[in-house]
């Protein structure tokens, strides 16, 4: 099911993210830049079911169902696990006592949505399928 998500897809939609940032203590600086980006994330799969997601500033590899560790671009460093759930990937993100999901769903072939959580506070970004 995860290599549905292979492919690039163009962020064409964002709501709430400044806020979201704002929770997860992101400061101002990297806020307005983070905000204001419109990245391309490119999704492949190894044979061995390594999944790896580029943001075009760094990679994010792992395997679904298995701990791996990420420092996140604001430099918080964080455990974290994706699981398969109902074709979603979902992301569970750890660091000092607090915790925040990435939901990524696929709306269609060519679209999919990833909606951030964390405490009250939800965010979504949309993608549309590059390649």
């Amino acid at each position: 099911m995860a290599e549905k998500f292979v492919g690039t897809w163009k962020m064409v939609k964002s709501e709430n993210f400044d806020d979201y940032l704002k929770e997860l203590g992101v400061s101002f600086a990297i806020r307005q830049v983070a905000s204001r980006a419109k990245p391309s994330v490119t999704v492949s799969m190894d044979a061995d079911g390594t999944i790896t997601l580029n943001t075009g500033r760094k990679d994010i590899k792992f395997k679904l169902n298995e701990e791996f560790n990420e420092t996140t671009g604001d430099a918080r460093q964080t455990k974290n696990v994706v699981t398969l759930d109902n074709g979603r990937m979902v992301q569970r993100q750890t660091w000092d006592g607090k915790e925040t999901t990435i939901e990524r769903k696929l709306v269609s072939d060519n679209e999919f949505v990833t909606t951030f959580k964390i405490g009250d506070v939800v965010a979504v970004r949309t993608f549309e399928k590059q390649a």
